[in-house]
């Protein structure tokens, strides 16, 4: 299936804020990071801010009513003037928003969406829809970051969301950070601690290059999708490239295994080309999971399935973007992640083939 792409951001355009999982965006205690953020957007990237009705509402609201959650995503690819739409943050329920997705829509209306962790769900959405969608940056923890935006992650949003990045090489981040400033007004102006980053992108298996479409998101998550509408065939993971990485949770070595064989049992390592591992939060278990990784495709005889390791996305801190539905190239001899294709349009190609 070939994937739309959405049109790419510029000054001035609309971009919208969801709540699709947790509401903690509109708590008192958490309200300031939303000011943040909103600020971030508008005077660092030159967008203007439309916060969607139930936003904010609160964690109470946002959990008794997916309804309302899934309205706004809805209304949100609806609305002709909204150019990008982005997530406050994950949570653990967005699965709860399926009964009210309406794919047309999101498929007839293509737009910018970008988020991670339980968003992972949405992700899948948006390629059942058949959109180009985008792993990276939420409202809170990145656009909400206290005192500065990471500048890896501030450049990731200037040159995938906003450039024509074809051939644009995804690099590591020199630096890392395993420091968390507790969410409250009184910290604002207390800056993350960081580390030189020592292990850079690591080859686990496999040598050579491949080149595909990624497909995955946050692993702590597949296992309330997997049987769903969303969960894509064996076949639909034909020739993906697989992209995982782990969450705050920081799930056990013995978790990871489980998931990891289930993927094993669906023959999906059989037929991907290969896989990427974000870092792993703080880099808990940043050995045991590599140690995981090669037992559990070993046990598949896939000893010889490329994996690269350490790439700064999803729970790593300061995280890039990845987009979900367009051609990458991975060499895992050199340890290189390069965008083949640009994930944007310059012009929406649907309202065009409307306007014909």
């Amino acid at each position: 299936m070939e994937m739309i792409k959405p049109e790419r951001l510029k000054k001035g355009d609309k971009i919208a804020i969801v709540s699709l999982s947790s509401g903690m965006l509109g708590d008192d205690k958490f309200i300031h990071k939303y000011y943040i953020a909103k600020k971030r957007l508008e005077e660092d990237f030159g967008l203007e801010v439309v916060t969607m009705p139930n936003a904010l509402k609160g964690s109470k609201f946002i959990y008794e009513h997916p309804e309302s959650r899934a309205e706004d995503l809805m209304n949100a690819f609806k609305d002709k003037t909204i150019k990008g739409i982005f997530c406050a943050i994950g949570g653990d329920d967005t699965i709860r928003l399926l009964p009210y997705i309406d794919y047309e829509v999101i498929k007839n209306n293509p737009k910018i969406f970008m988020g991670y962790s339980d968003t992972t769900v949405n992700h899948l959405m948006m390629n059942k829809a058949g959109l180009v969608s985008f792993y990276g940056p939420s409202i809170i923890c990145e656009f909400g970051e206290y005192v500065k935006m990471f500048d890896y992650t501030k450049e990731a949003v200037d040159n995938v969301l906003f450039k024509d990045c074809t051939n644009y090489e995804i690099k590591s981040s020199d630096i890392w950070s395993n420091d968390f400033v507790p969410w409250g007004e009184e910290n604002i102006n207390v800056a993350k601690k960081t580390i030189k980053e020592e292990h850079g992108y690591e080859t686990l298996q496999g040598r050579g290059t491949v080149i595909g479409k990624l497909l995955g998101g946050c692993l702590d998550v597949f296992p309330m999708v997997i049987g769903t509408e969303i969960w894509s065939s064996k076949d639909e993971w034909q020739d993906k490239i697989l992209l995982l990485e782990t969450s705050e949770d920081k799930p056990s070595p013995s978790l990871v295994t489980y998931y990891l064989r289930n993927l094993g049992a669906q023959g999906i390592f059989d037929v991907i080309k290969g896989i990427i591992v974000g870092k792993p939060k703080d880099e808990e278990y940043y050995e045991e999971y590599k140690d995981v990784y090669k037992k559990v495709l070993k046990e598949f005889n896939k000893e010889d399935l490329p994996v690269l390791y350490n790439v700064n996305i999803g729970h790593a801190c300061p995280i890039g973007i990845l987009p979900l539905g367009t051609d990458i190239k991975v060499d895992f001899t050199n340890k290189e992640i390069c965008l083949l294709e640009s994930p944007t349009s310059e012009k929406n190609l649907i309202n065009i083939k409307k306007l014909k």
